[in-house]
């Protein structure tokens, strides 16, 4: 997904400061806005394209699924899930993932590019 001045990220641009992220990639919640924006742009550049399959609201949740192709040319599908609280500000975020082999390559990629930034214990 481009970015252009007028687009917002899904979430990144309404996570609440406490906001929590769980992903199959990572052991346990990465806590905090500036912690999150940090794994999802990690997560993006190891990302050799991203294409959106679905996307839709229902209730206060938004689910968006996509397929991702990984630089290493393994490919991967997610869904994610951005609960909303009633003044529209995000306070939790779910990213599942598979199949376990591009899960796995995608998680030793984070493990590199964020370890010392994220504690250890996140990571697979």
């Amino acid at each position: 997904m481009s970015h252009t001045q007028d687009e917002r990220h899904p979430f990144l641009d309404d996570l609440t400061a406490d906001a929590e992220l769980t992903s199959s990639v990572l052991r346990g919640s990465v806590i905090g806005r500036d912690q999150i924006r940090l794994a999802v742009n990690a997560v993006g550049t190891f990302y050799a394209s991203q294409t959106p399959t679905f996307l839709q609201t229902v209730g206060s949740r938004l689910f968006l699924e996509y397929e991702a192709v990984l630089t290493n040319g393994e490919k991967l599908s997610a869904v994610v899930v951005v609960d909303h609280a009633s003044d529209g500000s995000v306070p939790k975020v779910s990213v599942r993932m598979s199949p376990l082999g591009s899960v796995l390559s995608l998680a030793a990629h984070l493990r590199g590019a964020l370890s010392g930034q994220l504690p250890e214990e996140l990571f697979l």
